[in-house]
């Protein structure tokens, strides 16, 4: 299969897609059978239904990649009527793909071209996730930026900020801030929160912003009185978590979010100087 077919397909697959109005991506079966090279819907159902075999093993709801619907075909110059039919999603054509003919030059192409599609998508996800990350630990800083600046201006100095955040950590973690540095093994000298999931960052960012607004709300104006608002709002937070069959304490660590933000700072900066491959995912 030379390049100009390969374009061909692939603009030829593409142009199939749909969308439904939430978004979700399908193609309908009697569409991929033609690209598949099918002629009959029999010998294509049969195909289908090793497919949904296969989903079925894998754990996936067959109901949410295979559901059947109606589609209307014109039969007269005037006349329609509706055939069975079957909304495919790209996990769905992949399966269907990979229990194809595999002598059809069509069955080679779908097998690659919705394995790469189904790998785009994961990154894209992971990529999402990641800056999702970034964002929970910058959101987190700027909440704490802000806590260390109430104590200050509520008891002369803000000497005692690193005490009440060690206190609120110990109260959301269930183990001392040294304990999970060791636990993560995060360096001496970096903050813990560099290495925490995502849902700490922001289930810490949460228990600080209460924090910051019952201090101004009730003019607390010693260590003591923050430090005492700060745990009780980090434990009620930890109990909403446990509560929900999370245990913080339990979660492993993350990969070094310093890292994390150079590598999506890295692939914005390639992506502006070579567009193109933004079109290959």
């Amino acid at each position: 299969m030379d390049l100009s077919q390969i374009q061909t397909l692939t603009g030829t697959f593409e142009g199939h897609a749909q969308q439904t109005e939430t978004g979700i991506e399908y193609w309908l079966a009697r569409d991929i059978q033609q690209l598949l090279g099918y002629s009959k819907w029999e010998n294509f159902q049969a195909v289908v239904a090793k497919a949904k075999t296969a989903c079925e093993v894998s754990g996936h709801p067959v109901e949410n990649h295979f559901p059947d619907v109606k589609k209307m075909v014109r039969i007269g110059s005037s006349t329609e009527r509706a055939i069975d039919d079957i909304m495919l999603t790209r996990y769905a054509c992949y399966l269907i793909a990979q229990n194809g003919d595999p002598r059809k030059p069509e069955i080679a192409f779908a097998q690659t071209y919705f394995a790469m599609q189904t790998r785009r998508a994961e990154l894209i996800e992971q990529r999402l996730l990641e800056a999702e990350r970034v964002s929970a630990r910058k959101k987190l800083t700027s909440t704490e930026k802000e806590l260390s600046q109430l104590i200050f201006e509520h008891t002369g100095g803000n000497q005692d900020f690193a005490v009440i955040r060690s206190k609120g950590d110990h109260a959301l973690l269930g183990k001392s801030t040294q304990a999970m540095k060791a636990q993560w093994r995060v360096p001496d000298s970096r903050p813990l929160a560099d290495f925490a999931p995502t849902i700490i960052l922001k289930a810490k960012d949460f228990a600080t912003e209460i924090t910051i607004h019952n201090a101004r709300a009730h003019g607390l104006s010693s260590e003591p009185k923050i430090s005492r608002e700060h745990v009780t709002n980090n434990q009620a937070v930890r109990d909403t978590l446990l509560n929900r069959g999370i245990r913080p304490e339990s979660l492993p660590a993350a990969e070094d979010v310093k890292k994390v933000e150079r590598r999506l700072s890295a692939d914005e900066k390639q992506a502006l100087k070579n567009p193109d491959t933004l079109d290959r995912g």
